[in-house]
């Protein structure tokens, strides 16, 4: 019996340990087989099975991001929204049109063209002469010429010969101003660089256009005119030629009396301004002008002391009188009369009676305007005065 004892635990520990081997292997062949299986299988099929996707009632619908549209905001002219926007031509131009021949050959030869302004006066018949001259001064090929016909007289003007090249418009008994709001429009304008709107009595024997805008450039001048002869019948003194007759001058000087300007005044009339019979706008000033001018305030008076609202930045820099092209200014009054010569003492006392209410008139638009414009601003709660404080000092 004691010998028995001593022989079963060495068996019973070998069975144990039999057992154990078979399960380490068992074990050892099912992690190999999965290892193969795992190395066998692509790795987006393992990446798919790791974010498998959540149940259907987890997930929530993210919005779908809205492809911008590329048509939104795009700036169409008012009245062309019907129109694809390669067809539209918002702007247009005095060029005149052949009746036959390629229009597009025309504008392939025009791509190296002058560019060009425009000069525009009301006239007489009366008149003629001194306008013939003063048309004749500006060359064809840098300017149009647009005659407004007061006197309602567009026959008589054939025989010169720019005439044929010139845009006439005829209706009678009307102003500069009345003209240029209804045919300068800035959208038929935007072509010139520059608008040159002037009255019909001024003597060019100084003046050379070209020079003037040579001069209108590099002094960056956005609202000019040519400097009036002192022996002009009506100048204001800042408009007057310069003593020393420099190139511009762009305020006076007066330090005594009423109406004193210094060194640091900033506006009209000591500076900021020029006079409505020749003035020269460029393409951007004439725009904001010419919404300024009122339908029904004809002479524009008032109009000049706030044309420095135009002038593209400090109107004290960029409106300006050139003082080595200068113009004379005759003075001759022509409005209330039809521009026409009066023959008897009878139509004399009524062309001076007329021209009594047009100066009656003209003052009293002179006050309509300063009225309008304080309105204006009071009502306008989005416009800041650029200008708030007053334009002359007091030394």
């Amino acid at each position: 019996m004691k010998r028995f004892f001593s022989v079963a635990p060495p068996a019973t520990l070998v069975f144990f340990f039999v057992l154990i081997f078979v399960a380490g292997a068992i074990v050892t062949l099912d992690h190999k087989e999965s290892l193969a299986i795992l190395q066998l299988q692509p790795r987006g099929v393992i990446a798919a099975e790791q974010m498998r996707p959540p149940a259907t009632s987890e997930l929530r619908a993210e919005p779908a991001a809205e492809e911008p549209d590329i048509c939104e905001n795009k700036c169409r002219p008012a009245g062309s929204e019907a129109l694809p926007r390669g067809i539209v031509q918002d702007k247009s131009n005095f060029e005149m049109e052949s009746l036959g021949g390629n229009p597009e050959r025309k504008e392939k030869k025009g791509n190296g063209r002058h560019s060009k302004s425009l000069l525009a006066i009301p006239v007489g018949i009366k008149q003629k002469a001194i306008v013939d001259k003063l048309v004749s001064k500006f060359p064809d090929t840098n300017f149009i010429v647009m005659l407004f016909h007061y006197d309602g007289e567009v026959d008589g003007w054939r025989d010169l010969e720019w005439s044929g090249r010139a845009i006439h418009v005829g209706v009678r008994d009307q102003t500069k101003w009345w003209f240029a709001k209804r045919f300068l429009h800035p959208d038929l304008v935007a072509e010139y660089d520059y608008v040159f709107l002037w009255d019909e009595d001024i003597e060019v024997d100084s003046f050379d256009p070209l020079r003037y805008l040579r001069v209108v450039r590099e002094e960056r001048l956005e609202i000019s005119q040519p400097a009036l002869d002192r022996r002009s019948q009506i100048h204001h003194r800042l408009t007057a030629r310069a003593a020393r007759s420099g190139g511009v001058h762009r305020r006076y000087y007066k330090t005594s009396g009423h109406g004193r300007c210094y060194g640091n005044s900033t506006g009209p009339p000591c500076a900021g301004w020029v006079e409505m019979m020749v003035p020269v706008f460029s393409r951007a000033a004439w725009r904001c002008a010419w919404h300024m001018i009122q339908n029904d305030l004809i002479y524009a008076w008032g109009m000049d002391y706030k044309l420095g609202y135009c002038a593209q930045g400090d109107r004290s820099r960029n409106v300006g009188v050139v003082d080595s092209q200068y113009v004379l200014h005759r003075g001759i009054p022509t409005l209330g009369d039809g521009g026409k010569a009066t023959a008897t003492a009878a139509a004399s006392a009524l062309g001076t009676a007329d021209r009594l209410a047009v100066r009656q008139r003209s003052y009293t638009e002179l006050q309509l305007f300063n009225r309008r414009w304080k309105k204006a601003v009071a009502e306008d709660g989005c416009w800041t005065d650029p200008y708030p404080n007053p334009a002359t000092t007091t030394g």
